[in-house]
């Protein structure tokens, strides 16, 4: 018997919930997201502690529990040193010191499988009582699926770090990052749409120009973070501490590498100064919206997203500077990509009001 079945026998005794929507599963739905948000902090505390590389190998299950011994911790510290990272960067490192690193990477794996297992367990509860919409069981397990990938993307991040260089690929970092947030997006439109009153039509109508605007931003917004990844990467932000000029330029004259293709992933002054410019551009496509959605006869959600969305993009934009004039403190540093998750679910909540308003000619 399949999980659609057992669903549709179950409905009568749960009530059903598969058109209007159900309050339970959008709840769950949004703590998952919140725990995506704070496994992307963790992570960005990871990276720049340099703590990513102190697990040097990946056990999905075996590697749920840490030392638990003074001879495992010698073990794993052992493993540690023989990786370039300790050899170049650590080699006055003491246990201590390595036990500190290890516990950010650990922690970072272990709300990995716990997010797994918060989604799963759940999925297969209200799969089975019918409380889902219906038809989005494959968006589920597409969820379900995707988060599997990002453990393989991430031990594939790693392990770019365990052999030549001291660090992760920025390339992998980027990709792992991007993964983290299109799961995140996935979460919050589901949960939107697992909201009862989802199937009601939202008061007013959009532009055209509106509605095109909001999908913009969503896509800028992901070409920010994937930006912001390449400069976490190849960590840019501790060059050009200064603002509105990179150290008196406008444009850095070491911007090109050589091959120039390769400017756009590997040129540290070209990762800030694109990171920068981009920051500019969402503000204006930001405040662009909004002044659109104040001027039109919308719903009064989708002037509140659109007001909340600015909002953070300014508080965004200050703390980004901040962190830049500061060298990259790890409580700015960390602050900062919360604040980029913030942005990114705001301008998806924002993106989902306006999916329900009429289009106006």
């Amino acid at each position: 018997m399949t999980l659609a079945r057992v669903a549709d026998d179950n409905r009568s005794a749960f009530g059903d919930s598969s058109v209007a929507g159900d309050r339970a599963v959008s709840i769950w739905l949004w703590s998952v997201a919140a725990l995506v948000i704070a496994m992307v902090v963790v992570g960005g505390a990871t990276r720049l502690t340099e703590s990513g590389l102190s697990i040097t190998e990946w056990q999905p299950l075996l590697g749920a529990v840490p030392p638990l011994s003074h001879a495992d911790w010698i073990a794993a510290f052992e493993k540690y040193k023989q990786i370039p990272q300790y050899h170049i960067m650590n080699q006055d490192m003491t246990l201590d010191a390595f036990k500190s690193i290890y516990w950010w990477e650990w922690s970072h794996r272990f709300l990995g499988r716990f997010i797994g297992i918060a989604f799963a367990l759940p999925l297969i509860f209200f799969w089975l009582t019918g409380r889902l919409k219906r038809g989005s069981g494959a968006k589920f397990l597409g969820v379900l699926a995707l988060g599997g990938v990002q453990g393989v993307i991430g031990w594939y991040m790693v392990k770019s770090g365990l052999v030549d260089r001291v660090d992760v690929s920025q390339y992998r970092l980027a990709l792992h990052l991007i993964t983290a947030f299109a799961i995140l997006g996935l979460l919050v439109w589901l949960a939107l749409e697992e909201w009862p009153d989802t199937a009601h039509r939202a008061a007013g109508a959009v532009t055209p120009t509106i509605r095109r605007m909001g999908v913009f931003i969503v896509l800028i917004v992901v070409t920010q973070v994937v930006l912001g990844a390449f400069v976490a990467g190849l960590k840019a932000g501790f060059i050009y501490n200064t603002w509105p000029t990179m150290d008196g330029q406008w444009i850095p004259s070491d911007y090109w590498t050589t091959p120039a293709y390769l400017t756009f992933f590997e040129s540290h002054a070209a990762s800030q100064f694109n990171h920068r410019m981009m920051a500019y551009f969402v503000v204006l496509a930001v405040l662009t919206e909004l002044w659109l959605v104040m001027r039109s006869a919308v719903d009064s959600r989708i002037r509140a997203t659109a007001v909340l969305l600015a909002l953070a993009v300014f508080a965004q934009v200050a703390l980004g500077i901040a962190t830049l004039l500061a060298h990259v403190p790890l409580e700015l540093g960390v602050a900062h990509q919360l604040g980029g998750a913030i942005v990114f679910v705001l301008s998806v909540v924002h993106l989902h009001a306006i999916r329900r308003a009429a289009v106006s000619a």
